[in-house]
């Protein structure tokens, strides 16, 4: 699948990828560390395309085949929504003229850019909690290990933060790039998120440890709330996933 870049409004040029240039479009954002490709690579993109979507999948700056800079200017607050929506434009979108989902940290700048003013006909935050949207966004676990990692720290054979060490450096992810994105997220206020009127889907894994989803989906105006098989980890490559984003999207 070719990579097409556009240009975020600081004049930085990110990488997207596309299904197809027919069909409804589908903007679908990944998760923190990953990229576009673990959509197409775990056969997702395709199984929401065959309903006939045209799935848009961006990669963040940070992450995937966008630029990785170290500068932490180049992550100033808000950063992800403001390319997020730098996207809609360049590729021309009005309103409700799309349709706009993420996974994990994509869930999270999905709120961020409703909350914003990004007005999709529809949109779809999964693998996300209240917490984790209206809560501190830029420390935690990932930032200790994210650090630990830059800093050549060696873990404990087995441990959990080896474990995690592995999968980032197997998805070929650059620590620092990764420090900076964290600094940059910003949370969305639980006053904002009762303002949001686009009909939106809440999906979450039946075993994913965010187990607040459904408060997340009591607090949106319009919301529905489904769960799937899986972990946060597994949930979004089952046919569940993708099965309940395309009914939601056809309804």
């Amino acid at each position: 699948m070719n990579i097409t870049r556009f240009a975020a409004r600081d004049g930085l040029r990110l990488a997207y990828r596309e299904t197809a240039d027919t069909g409804r479009p589908l903007i679908l954002l990944h998760g923190f560390a990953g990229g576009s490709s673990l959509w197409t690579e775990h056969g997702i993109a395709d199984a929401i395309a065959e309903h006939g979507i045209r799935v848009i999948m961006p990669d963040f700056r940070g992450h995937g085949d966008s630029p990785r800079p170290h500068d932490p200017a180049a992550y100033p607050p808000d950063i992800l929504a403001d390319d997020g929506l730098a996207l809609i434009d360049h590729l021309g979108f009005n309103d409700h003229e799309y349709d706009l989902a993420g996974y994990s940290l994509g869930g999270r700048i999905v709120a961020r850019m409703l909350a914003r003013g990004a007005t999709p006909r529809r949109a779809i935050i999964a693998g996300q909690g209240l917490a984790k949207v209206t809560g501190p966004q830029g420390g935690g676990d990932n930032h200790r290990l994210l650090t630990a990692l830059v800093n050549g720290t060696e873990f404990a054979p087995d441990s959990p933060e080896a474990k995690t060490a592995y999968w980032i450096k197997k998805l070929g992810a650059d620590p620092q790039a990764l420090l900076h994105v964290l600094a940059s997220l910003v949370p969305t206020r639980e006053a904002d998120l009762r303002r949001i009127t686009t009909e939106t889907l809440v999906a979450i894994g039946q075993e994913d440890e965010r187990a607040d989803a459904d408060q997340l989906a009591a607090l949106l105006p319009h919301a529905q709330y489904i769960r799937v098989p899986g972990n946060h980890g597994t949930a979004i490559a089952t046919p569940e996933f993708s099965a309940a984003i395309a009914k939601f999207l056809a309804a």
